[in-house]
């Protein structure tokens, strides 16, 4: 899912369905079908991935050699810990799993995140809070940014 954007204001039915905004779901790639991946967020969200992109992720993590780190395999074993394949119903809504709603205390008002190649599902007041920034802190938060996103580079250089 390169290129998503937006942000939505949604609401959590009592059995956990989350019914897919319609410009959201417009831009989810036809070949994704109607099937998706969710999982533990780094912070206390969710995120969903297609199931090309959730492998792509993993890829990821395979093409480090765990064999002599038991901090990697433990870091693979929690990053993939929970991930869930979900259905898209015929009413463009995805059923949580309630394990999951828990870990990123989902209950009514959620608030959907999307970002190059995911969505991330936030509580509402979570998402407020870690939204709440002072200029001088959005600020310094691009300059770390910056320097990462350069000392990347020149490791790939």
């Amino acid at each position: 899912m390169p290129g998503l954007i937006g942000e939505y204001y949604c609401k959590l039915d009592t059995k956990g369905r989350l019914s897919l905004p319609s410009k959201l779901r417009a831009q989810i790639p036809e070949a994704a079908g109607n099937v998706l991946v969710v999982n533990r967020g780094f912070e206390k969200c969710l995120v969903l991935y297609t199931k090309e992109d959730w492998l792509k992720e993993t890829e990821k993590l395979n093409a480090v050699d765990d064999f002599m780190s038991p901090e990697i395999r433990r870091f693979k074993r929690i990053f993939t810990n929970g991930a869930n394949l979900l259905s898209i119903d015929n009413a463009q809504r995805i059923l949580l799993p309630k394990k999951l709603m828990e870990y990123a205390d989902l209950s009514d008002e959620v608030i959907l995140s999307a970002y190059g190649s995911k969505v991330e599902i936030w509580s509402k007041s979570l998402y407020d809070s870690e939204l709440d920034v002072e200029s001088t802190e959005l600020s310094e938060l691009a300059k770390n940014f910056h320097q990462h996103k350069t000392s990347i580079g020149e490791q790939n250089g």
